[in-house]
């Protein structure tokens, strides 16, 4: 009686989990869009014309939230004709009329299409074409200022959403930088240029490699709490518009970015038509050389005139100085042609000039046994 007993209970056990499965499944829908505006209080909306939209960013619906689960599938067993017609013209690669959604933030909720994005997201599409209804959060958080902002400034410039800033009043600095580069480009052209293509210009031969830098300098890791954009502002704002010639980031960076903005997209686009990164590699040595008492400081003033010295140290208890060189190489160059090349026409240059000893060319174990004594 125990055991049969014992087994009824595991019976009821394994019931509830199972039911309750169930209906945690038929009970789990999509977003309700109402719910969410009353509680962001978004109620001024503008049209942002028609879009392609990641289904991911789809969450909801305006008026049908009830009858979807979370994966955008009818609650109800029996599929409806008008979607097995919508699965149809998909398998046949008809086009259909783009969905009406509405936005909050990053999130969509559909006003009309459901039976699309559900067929959509079982075909395994990774987007869809929309009408766009955006609706604004009222409240004056930071989070919704910041947000109010750059919505309006992607509306401008039909910028992508990875354009990020975490202060208030930093998307109307790019702005103005955008409109700055406008004149620029009109000036050149003789002819009115839309915003959108001053923007993607802008972009494209501004924003991005100043970006590439800032990122090959690994600045970010010193700045964990801001964007890659908050650093772009930063030091674009210092440099081409408070113009302050005594600030320095770091020996990379001061000598990649010119003070004037479009003098360093021009340097930009010479660099992007003549460089092949992808055919080029890092050479790296360290030098050790011996100098005469009372010139070291100023061969080292000298090297670090150099933009291939990365570094100059003192060896300890001699007048020996340690510098180390990185410099670009193609593929058909060996490191040692390059590093040979340098020293003969820089280095030996310089040194003769300043009355050096020796150079000689050591490897990085070498020069960390030296540099400990």
């Amino acid at each position: 009686m125990g055991t049969s007993s014992s087994r009824s209970m595991m019976a009821k056990v394994w019931h509830r989990i199972f039911a309750g499965r169930k209906n945690d499944e038929g009970r789990s829908e999509i977003k309700s869009f109402k719910e969410k505006q009353k509680s962001e209080e978004a109620f001024n909306q503008r049209d942002l014309g028609k879009k392609e939209v990641l289904l991911g960013k789809i969450v909801g619906s305006v008026g049908r939230y009830s009858d979807f689960n979370s994966q955008f599938r009818l609650k109800e067993a029996h599929e409806p004709y008008r979607l097995k017609r919508i699965k149809e013209a998909m398998a046949t690669g008809k086009i259909l009329p783009p969905v009406e959604l509405y936005k909050i933030k990053d999130a969509y909720y559909i006003l009309d299409g459901n039976h699309r994005v559900s067929a959509a997201r079982e075909f395994g599409y990774p987007s869809i074409d929309a009408h766009i209804v955006e609706f604004l959060p009222s409240k004056d958080t930071l989070e919704n200022i910041l947000y109010r902002e750059k919505a309006d400034f992607l509306l401008k410039t039909d910028l992508p959403e990875s354009i990020n800033l975490t202060a208030v009043g930093r998307y109307a600095y790019l702005m103005e930088q955008i409109l700055e580069h406008q004149y620029y480009m009109e000036e050149l052209a003789h002819e009115p240029i839309s915003l959108k293509q001053v923007a993607n210009d802008w972009y494209k031969t501004i924003y991005c490699p100043l970006i590439e830098i800032i990122e090959s300098n690994q600045l970010a890791k010193s700045f964990p709490k801001r964007t890659l954009t908050d650093l772009y502002t930063y030091i674009s704002y210092h440099q081409w518009k408070k113009g302050r010639k005594k600030r320095r980031y770091n020996i990379g960076i001061d000598e990649q970015i010119s003070k004037n903005m479009e003098r360093f997209r021009a340097k930009m686009m010479e660099r992007q038509e003549l460089d092949i990164p992808e055919m080029k590699r890092t050479a790296t040595a360290f030098l050790h050389i011996s100098v005469e008492t009372g010139k070291e400081n100023r061969i080292m003033e000298k090297l670090l005139t150099c933009k291939e010295i990365q570094e100059v140290h003192f060896v300890p208890g001699d007048f020996d100085i340690i510098a180390k060189i990185a410099m670009d190489r193609d593929l058909i160059e060996s490191e040692s042609e390059v590093i040979g090349h340098f020293i003969q026409n820089v280095v030996r240059r310089l040194s003769g000039v300043l009355k050096t000893k020796t150079i000689i060319p050591i490897s990085s174990k070498q020069k960390a046994k030296k540099m400990t004594g």
